[in-house]
């Protein structure tokens, strides 16, 4: 196993208008999810935790970003050049596509499913070509890039179950051959824990050193140690334990997964707790989200001994799920977002002025106070999702509901902030972008 990180290549990004375009996507996305939601339960026909709401949030607005965030970072970790960017663009409009596809097939009409799994299927495996074809290999890869390398492979066999599964849901193409429960929960398996999970906790490893400058430590290393065999090897039990319809597979598999994500959490505890930097919109995010992973990992634990491959703990335990989704997946996302976006906007507008002229840090660029309300925002959104659950009270689930989506449009009108101060030429390069121009 290399180093936990590295030095970055900044020559190697591609043009910032084309993650950008991947973010303004997910988060028209999410707010859509958000809207379903807050108000879904008081809409007949409508669930907002049914399938077509669980597609907006893991494959539109989670599943966008992470393909932003990759193809914005592998070429900068990995110190190469993205293999296409027009083959990026292709990928995210696909995606889209295919998302919308599937989320009116499970509203409206069930025989749209198979297009829309059929158009996201495609999507999502030209987005894992171009990443493969970026990432290096005339070499070993470093613990972030493994971590890539398996949610990748988790991607590519999820979107095929996720394909059987609509065709089947459409046509009834398997004949009772297998069990659609048990390509259900696999799938689910290798989308949620192999696919987003396994690359948040990869980019961590390189993020979270880089942001708390804290240093590395022999107890570091043997947590990633554990977490490095543990998590991505519990998840493909786990996923086969479920397939095949094993409670002892699925059991052991999901015991070292747990056992994986435990030894992440302390190995991301650490590194906050010796931060030598100031806290900010971004590690107090971090923070929440060890807090979130650790909760959901107690959560899970009586559930996945007895039961791991019974429908109603497919997430893990029944009352952990908002903090799987929101408390670690999102608020990684947001967290990032604080740094990032603000990062990649002050590169390319005032890298080349320094020690010519006044520039401002990158903290300066977007709006503490807006960022104080929104992590509030955020914070007791969860909190009252997670309550709402514990009460079975619609009310307090609508109210968690619309103060996460408060929040999230608030980080968004702070994203966009940066943007439109800083480089507002960005805003005609995303249009350019999504119209299929400069991309080449």
């Amino acid at each position: 196993m290399q180093q936990l990180s590295g030095d970055l290549d900044t020559d190697s990004q591609p043009p910032l208008a084309i993650p950008f375009a991947h973010f303004v996507i997910g988060v028209a996305i999410l707010l859509i999810g958000g809207a379903i939601a807050g108000l879904g339960s008081f809409v007949p026909g409508i669930d907002p935790a049914g399938a077509g709401s669980l597609h907006l949030l893991l494959a539109g607005w989670i599943g966008l970003t992470i393909m932003g965030a990759m193809t914005q970072f592998v070429p900068v970790w990995s110190g190469t050049s993205l293999y296409s960017r027009r083959l990026s663009v292709a990928s995210l409009w696909l995606v889209t596509l295919g998302v919308a596809g599937l989320v009116a097939g499970f509203l409206f009409e069930y025989a749209w499913l198979p297009i829309g799994a059929s158009v996201l299927l495609l999507g999502f495996w030209t987005f894992a070509y171009n990443i493969v074809r970026t990432l290096p290999a005339a070499r070993t890869f470093d613990i972030t890039e493994a971590h890539f390398a398996f949610a990748l492979a988790s991607l590519l066999v999820a979107t095929v179950l996720g394909w059987l599964l609509a065709t089947d849901i459409a046509f009834r193409v398997l004949g009772g051959r297998i069990a659609p429960a048990r390509l259900v929960l696999s799938h689910l398996t290798l989308t949620v824990f192999g696919f987003v999970l396994a690359t948040i906790v990869g980019a961590l490893y390189q993020l979270a050193p880089m942001f708390t400058q804290a240093e590395k430590t022999a107890a570091d290393a043997h947590l990633a140690h554990v977490e490095m065999v543990a998590l991505p090897g519990g998840i493909a039990l786990l996923a086969a334990g479920r397939l095949l319809g094993s409670t002892r597979i699925g059991t052991f598999g999901g015991v070292v997964f747990l056992t994986g994500a435990l030894a992440f959490s302390g190995f991301l505890a650490r590194q906050l707790w010796r931060a030598r930097v100031e806290v900010g919109p971004l590690l107090r995010r971090y923070g929440l989200v060890v807090a979130s992973l650790v909760g959901w990992i107690a959560l899970t634990v009586p559930y996945w001994l007895v039961n791991p491959v019974s429908v109603f703990t497919r997430f893990g335990g029944p009352m952990g799920t908002h903090l799987l989704f929101v408390g670690v997946f999102t608020l990684t996302i947001v967290g990032t977002f604080y740094h990032v976006v603000p990062f990649i906007v002050w590169y390319h507008r005032y890298s080349d002025r320094l020690g010519y002229e006044s520039v401002p840090m990158v903290d300066d660029l977007y709006d503490d106070r807006i960022a104080t309300v929104e992590f509030w925002l955020l914070a007791v959104g969860l909190a009252g999702l997670w309550i709402g659950d514990a009460l079975a009270t619609t009310w307090v689930i609508a109210v968690g509901g619309n103060l996460l989506g408060a929040g999230i449009l608030l980080f968004g009108a702070n994203m966009a902030g940066v943007v439109w101060r800083h480089r507002p030429e960005t805003v005609r390069e995303v249009l350019a972008t999504l119209a299929g121009r400069s991309t080449a």
